[in-house]
């Protein structure tokens, strides 16, 4: 590679004691020519997005550009400004006889904009099926807002709740069994909730009462009276089981415990409790009810640390992020429509946003900053979000009627949606959590010493 005293003597013709002249024109003149229009009209610049588009424009236009939106943005900028009446001058190089310009070594440093814009991790595009892979049909689901009906178990069987009936799936299997069935009380199934090991499930039901089920037996082990309405939300902390009632009244029980025992008896909401959610940590139970509020509370404390009362419709959704402690999610009815989310330990409200139709469920992805919402009334869908931008990644459409009900699998990867349209359907939404790494050490617990 020439150096520059050496490339500039070539240039001139004074190489060996030649001073014969060399042909000048078709040296490059940058002068006086519109590079930043020039290079927004070149023919076949298809890659205004790209990163190698945006260094050269630092480089040559002395853009301060750090971001691929900003080339963007900046190329649509250039294109609709300047004149374009001359069209045979819409070159990026004018030629001419004229003096060089100043050579540029070629192992100068490029700007700080660019190393900024080197140092941009651009991830792949994650495409999800808009399809679902697996459709069943779920005979007499209930169209009921209120209700919770579906859930899936750590142990990957999906419990649903049809008519007076409960039903066990198999994932793995593809089988499928009547756990219970209440039709000679003439008593329909409102809420289905497995315990943490996958092998107990908490039925709520119409007539008020909870039956706990091992479902392994097919035996029912337990029946928890208290309630003097439907049972419509459940949620388990170890042995420990909420539940919230058309009565307006949240009960936790241990399951150990004889049948009449109750723990705490909280009473907050003006009419049916629809939504409850225990925190990952277990310090806080967040509920929601048919009185547009969202009511969180905390051990040893008799009435909530927080009453949240921005929603103006049913808050049936709720979720805690797995990823940031403190942080709930919550939607509302089709009043609301809006997807709101909360620091409880400052009980203030972090982000809003109006999602054009009823929430009817919510649940976050434990592999990444994504969350999904399933809607109902004017858009029967469901949505999948990132957070904290509140980008829409996809929306999935499928069902024929409002999407009342939804599930996690216990990888995190899938869920199941079931709808008004008697169907189940089973998405792929989420990306999969990857296992930690295992330290290659002969100081790790897990290698073997000979």
């Amino acid at each position: 590679m020439f150096q520059p005293e050496y490339e500039q003597r070539l240039l001139h013709g004074l190489v060996d004691g030649n001073k014969e002249q060399l042909d000048l024109r078709c040296i490059p003149r940058r002068a006086g020519n519109q590079w930043a229009r020039n290079y927004a009209l070149a023919p076949g610049n298809s890659s205004e997005n790209s990163a190698y588009a945006c260094l050269l424009r630092n480089e040559f236009l002395d853009t301060k550009i750090t971001s691929l939106d900003q080339c963007k943005q900046g190329t649509k900028v250039h294109a609709q400004t300047g004149d374009f009446k001359v069209r045979e001058k819409t070159r990026i190089y004018g030629f001419g006889n004229g003096s060089l310009p100043p050579l540029r070594t070629p192992f100068a440093n490029i700007s700080e904009s660019s190393q900024r814009l080197l140092n941009i991790s651009k991830k792949p595009t994650r495409r999800l099926p808009r399809l679902p892979y697996k459709i069943l049909d779920a005979p007499e689901l209930q169209d009921d807002f209120y209700l919770n009906l579906i859930d899936w178990s750590s142990e990957n069987t999906l419990a649903v709740g049809l008519g007076c009936s409960v039903y066990l799936w198999s994932a793995l299997s593809g089988q499928v069994t009547r756990l219970c069935d209440f039709s000679q009380e003439d008593n329909l199934v409102t809420a289905v909730s497995w315990q943490g090991g996958g092998r107990q499930v908490a039925i709520g039901t119409l007539s008020g009462y909870v039956s706990i089920w091992d479902a392994e037996k097919q035996k029912q082990l337990n029946r928890l009276d208290g309630h003097f309405g439907r049972v419509t939300a459940l949620a388990w902390r170890g042995n420990s089981l909420a539940s919230g009632s058309r009565d307006r009244s949240i009960l936790q029980r241990d399951v150990r415990n004889p049948p009449t025992h109750i723990t705490r008896c909280l009473r907050g909401h003006r009419h049916e409790v629809c939504g409850l959610q225990w925190s990952p940590n277990n310090r806080y139970l967040a509920s929601g009810g048919n009185d547009n509020r969202l009511l969180v509370w905390a051990e040893n404390y008799p009435d909530p640390i927080y009453a949240f009362e921005e929603h103006k419709a049913v808050v049936k959704a709720l979720a805690w992020s797995p990823h940031k402690s403190g942080l709930l999610a919550s939607g509302g009815g089709s009043a609301d429509r809006c997807l709101r989310f909360w620091n409880v330990l400052t009980g203030k409200l972090v982000q809003c946003i109006d999602t054009g139709a009823q929430i009817s469920n919510l649940a976050w992805a434990r592999g990444s900053s994504e969350l999904v919402t399933t809607h109902g009334q004017a858009q029967p869908q469901v949505i999948v979000w990132r957070y904290p931008s509140l980008k829409q990644v996809v929306r999935l459409s499928g069902h024929t009627h409002r999407v009342l009900y939804l599930a996690v699998s216990p990888d995190s990867e899938s869920i199941v949606t079931g709808g008004a349209d008697e169907t189940l359907r089973f998405w792929t939404v989420f990306t999969k959590q990857k296992p930690p790494k295992v330290p290659n050490s002969v100081l790790s617990l897990y290698q073997s010493i000979r």
